[in-house]
């Protein structure tokens, strides 16, 4: 999806999926015989536990293409590391013009993120985390930077097997 290897996708069969209508957008195409008009939108779907996926999808109609971007997305679901409601570690990362800062929040700060990121961080299942999107407030391209950006997050057991350190050890220094 965004050419990272350390990510562990996932079968949507058998998970409550919820869907985020991230954006509709309106384009159109000049003919000969006058305009015509289509909707491309962007979805983001998760259980809300870590898993999530976000998808493409464009019609003629608004319905049709909320639709297919459903579709698409329940076929890119990825699994993101999430600990106590928050992230463990921060986390930058840009994608186009768009770039997304994540920093882990202690339980009571809320979700402070706006448009989509805050699309992306509710279907993770996040709900303690400070973010701030600098530059490019495109949707399409603030998802993909946020997926990434969540995507870049490694779980702590994994830290302490490659240092060889116990887990408090990474915890604590």
């Amino acid at each position: 999806m965004l050419g990272l290897d350390n990510i562990e996708r996932v079968k949507p069969g058998g998970l409550e999926l919820k869907d985020r209508l991230v954006s509709v957008n309106r384009v159109t195409k000049v003919t000969k015989g006058g305009r015509a008009f289509g909707f491309s939108a962007i979805v983001v779907v998760g259980d809300e536990a870590g898993t999530i996926g976000f998808g493409l999808g464009k019609s003629k109609e608004v319905a049709s293409a909320i639709a297919k971007a459903v579709e698409d997305a329940k076929k890119n679901l990825v699994k993101v590391p999430v600990m106590n409601h928050t992230i463990p570690h921060q986390s930058t990362a840009r994608y186009g013009g768009a770039d997304i800062f994540l920093r882990p929040a202690s339980h009571g700060t809320g979700l402070i993120a706006g448009g989509a990121v805050r699309a992306v961080l509710e279907s993770a299942g996040i709900h303690d985390i400070l973010s701030k999107s600098k530059g490019s407030s495109n949707p399409h391209n603030v998802v993909k930077a946020t997926f990434k950006a969540l995507l870049d997050i490694r779980r702590p057991e994994e830290i302490a097997r490659m240092r060889g350190v116990s887990l408090s050890k990474v915890f604590n220094g």
